[in-house]
């Protein structure tokens, strides 16, 4: 067993790099590095290298042929916190969960994102999140990360523990056989299967409850998971880019693309995203999220033209599993995508609700509607989409650019639909030069 001591004294937390193959299958490595700056004179976390627990660095991904998304193995990880985390209220270690939730992020659909966390004596002492789809939940991992710590211990998690045999046994009974003497919950399962069933599960049992602890933020963090329970339909979010003098363009920010740019971020948070044929200009290119292991999303191509310009030169299997052409009448794209193995789906008319009937069956939560190349394939679209509220949130790209723009007519529609849709909760976030817009119809 190696072990590696690193300094501490008003240190802040600092990334280990490592090597999950250097590691065997029987073997483990501690290290002990700085926690976050606290009024304790001194603390220190380790950090356990081994094949169970819930950190994900280093992860394989796997894409499977029907296009949603898997990981592969696991070098999972735990990690505890021996001291300064005393005194925190619970908001603290709620949103330590959320944090920890989103180590996952684009790989649970069509589950949510859950994390949990459990402390002891003002200590944590265990933490877990969910990895993916039938893997063990977010507390199954945190109470094999506390061991016999859990016992009269606090367990936070940012989703009601749920109380039904689906792939995974219930979390209900793994806490309840566990001891811990009170759950703090972030938000209610609003899956009609678990809603409340598992708090109450939990309050039979003797267990101390509470619950709404950071609830908007737990709520943010799968408004697509929710969107879905509740209204049965996908989450889809409107994507655009301005100039500084507010006309359409098809570009990006220099660094939008790249690993941490915004754009590569949402490719990987998304399910699914529509592009128009147009946009893909004169050589067909897979569109790629460029984050560390990121699974990539659906792409469904929009192409109304019998002239579209799609060209698709040989994809491996993996590739073609990941696109699909809408289109509304039989041309000789069909031909073409068909030989090389790409799914092409023809309508009487392009539509939004057939497209997202699409998704749901594929089980896919979250789609983004990214408006580039031609506005002729999204007028209808868009229009339907506000018409019949099958749009739920917006991401505007503001670029530092002046431009013109070819299409008029379209910016106008665009802003006719301002006029009459209420727009919510308005942020603005700095992402290089540009500025964006993120918000909620």
């Amino acid at each position: 067993m190696h072990i590696q001591t690193l300094p501490i004294l008003n240190s802040s937390f600092n990334a280990i790099n490592y090597s999950p193959s250097s590691l065997s299958s029987s073997s483990s490595a501690h290290f002990l590095i700085p926690c976050p700056p606290t009024t304790a004179a001194h603390c220190t976390k380790i950090v356990y290298l081994k094949k169970s627990g819930f950190f994900s660095l280093g992860k394989r991904v796997s894409k499977s042929p029907n296009g949603k998304r898997n990981h592969g193995g696991y070098g999972l990880v735990s990690v505890r916190c021996e001291e300064g985390s005393k005194g925190k209220d619970d908001g603290f270690y709620m949103r330590r969960c959320v944090e920890i939730a989103r180590k996952a992020v684009g790989c649970t659909s069509p589950n949510p994102m859950v994390g949990c966390v459990i402390v002891k004596d003002g200590n944590i002492v265990g933490e877990g999140f969910h990895p993916k789809a039938g893997q063990p939940h977010a507390e199954v991992f945190a109470l094999r990360d506390a061991g016999n710590l859990a016992e009269n211990g606090i367990a936070y998690v940012s989703l009601e523990p749920c109380n039904h045999y689906g792939r995974t046994p219930p979390c209900t009974e793994a806490l309840i056989k566990g001891k811990v003497k009170k759950v703090v919950v972030g938000m209610v399962d609003p899956n009609p299967i678990v809603a409340s069933k598992g708090v109450n599960k939990l309050r039979d049992a003797g267990i101390e409850v509470t619950v709404g602890v950071e609830e908007e933020l737990c709520k943010k963090l799968n408004e697509a998971y929710i969107h879905q329970m509740l209204t049965g339909k996908p989450f889809v979010t409107l994507r655009y880019t301005l100039s500084v003098n507010g006309h359409l363009t098809d570009h990006l920010g220099e660094e939008a693309i790249n690993s941490g740019g915004y754009y590569s971020q949402l490719l990987q948070e998304y399910d699914a995203i529509i592009l128009s044929s147009s946009s893909l200009k004169d050589k067909y290119s897979i569109i790629e999220s460029k984050e560390p292991g990121a699974n990539q999303p659906l792409q469904i191509i929009i192409a109304k033209s019998p002239n579209s310009p799609i060209e698709v030169p040989s994809l491996t299997t993996q590739a073609t599993s990941k696109v699909i052409v809408f289109t509304d009448k039989e041309t000789d794209m069909q031909t073409r995508t068909a030989q090389q193995g790409i799914e092409t789906v023809v309508l009487d008319r392009i539509n939004l609700v057939a497209i997202l009937k699409y998704c749901k069956d594929q089980g896919l939560c979250s789609v983004m509607l990214d408006l580039r190349g031609s506005t002729g394939d999204f007028e209808e679209i868009i229009r339907e989409g506000f018409k019949e509220h099958l749009l739920q949130k917006f991401v505007v790209e503001v670029l530092p650019t002046w431009g013109e723009s070819e299409e008029e007519a379209f910016n106008e529609e665009l802003k006719n639909l301002g006029q009459r849709v209420e727009l919510k909760n308005l942020r603005p976030i700095i992402s290089g030069k540009s500025v964006l817009l993120e918000g909620y119809f």
